[in-house]
């Protein structure tokens, strides 16, 4: 068997869709003609994946809003000036903050999964927005009448339903967006608002058998968004021996970005326990240019010194304009990287004999 290799997420939308959602947010298109097109965005995004030899599929949230804000659409109980999150080019994204109880979703990800398999009978991973991103739509401030213990109590529920949606649904695996994870340290470098998630997270996962946390991992990366990220500055020996804290069967985390690699390998190396696998990045999706094959196979021979070949595997570094405005990153140069990944980690595979 060969080293698995699994994208993250995020693919960029067709031009056409991208032309729909603009007008769909001037209230130009229908909520039916934006879903249909979607639906084939989807569709499109599926059949390119299988033809490039993907084992593992995933539906490129061709119709989430974001990565992080699906489960909120819809909901009315809302104020946009919520928490910042600052990138590296100097745009900002800020997430809404609520302003009444009680929280539940207003979308699962299972939805996403099950439109998917409508166009596939291959493996599908399904990813879904960690339970601490979720937590910073609390406000500083107590709500009336609903507490933010009450508010976490909700979000702990309706984060597992999400993710136990999805492995009922059949997914091959459900991974956790966890990009808040290093940006935490960045606006708290004393590292509770860390540990606070780390708990939270912890809390939902708890609640999933042994067996099932096998189909369950979590994503790590810097952000990606209009080709910047808001926490590369940060020292990954901070983040990564509370990351493998989390109770999860895989990790996914991003490396081919970052400028030693090595000594976050070594890092990496220290925190391996059994029963655990590694997905490595070797493929940046903000850069410009595509990796070769030779390149990437190399990254994955340097993280095979470090990293048992049994657990280890190779993704994208992050996913692939995250956020539906994204056009930093055209479509074609995204599956050219992925074409990458592919057939680098099928020469490593080779090399290493497996």
């Amino acid at each position: 068997m060969s080293i698995p290799t699994e994208p993250i997420g995020s693919i960029p939308r067709p031009r056409a869709l991208q032309t729909a959602l603009a007008e769909h947010a001037q209230g130009r298109l229908g909520d039916a003609a934006l879903a249909r097109l979607q639906d084939q965005a989807t569709a499109d995004t599926l059949a390119r994946l299988e033809a490039l030899g993907c084992s593992v599929l995933v539906d490129g949230e061709q119709a989430k809003p974001s990565f992080a804000t699906y489960p909120i659409t819809g909901l009315t109980a809302l104020d946009p000036g919520g928490a910042v999150i600052p990138f590296a080019d100097g745009h900002i994204r800020q997430l809404p903050c609520l302003t009444a109880g009680p929280f539940r979703y207003q979308v699962h990800a299972e939805t996403y999964l099950r439109s998917a398999r409508r166009h596939t009978d291959r493996p599908l991973k399904q990813a879904v927005i960690a339970p601490s991103a979720l937590s910073l739509l609390y406000p500083g401030e107590p709500l009336d009448g609903y507490s933010r213990e009450a508010f976490l109590r909700d979000l702990a529920d309706e984060a597992e339903a999400d993710i136990r949606g999805c492995l009922d649904a059949g997914a091959h695996g459900v991974q956790l967006d966890f990009t808040e994870g290093r940006l935490s340290l960045k606006l708290d470098p004393s590292g509770e608002l860390l540990n606070d998630f780390i708990a939270l997270n912890n809390a939902v996962l708890g609640r999933f058998t042994e067996d099932e946390r096998t189909r369950l991992g979590v994503h790590t990366c810097p952000g990606g968004d209009h080709d910047s990220t808001h926490s590369l500055d940060v020292d990954y020996a901070d983040l990564l021996p509370k990351l493998f804290r989390l109770e999860v069967g895989n990790f996914y985390v991003q490396l081919a970005s970052e400028a030693d690699p090595e000594r976050v390998l070594r890092i990496i190396a220290d925190q391996l326990r059994p029963g655990i696998r590694v997905f490595v990045g070797v493929t940046d999706p903000i850069g410009t240019t595509v990796e070769t094959h030779e390149e990437v196979r190399d990254r994955i021979l340097l993280a095979a010194r470090y990293i048992p070949v049994d657990q280890l595997g190779t993704c994208d570094d992050c996913g692939f304009s995250p956020f539906a405005d994204d056009t930093s990153t055209s479509r074609n140069l995204a599956f050219a990287k992925i074409d990458a990944r592919v057939r680098g980690t099928a020469m490593a595979s080779q090399v290493l004999g497996v």
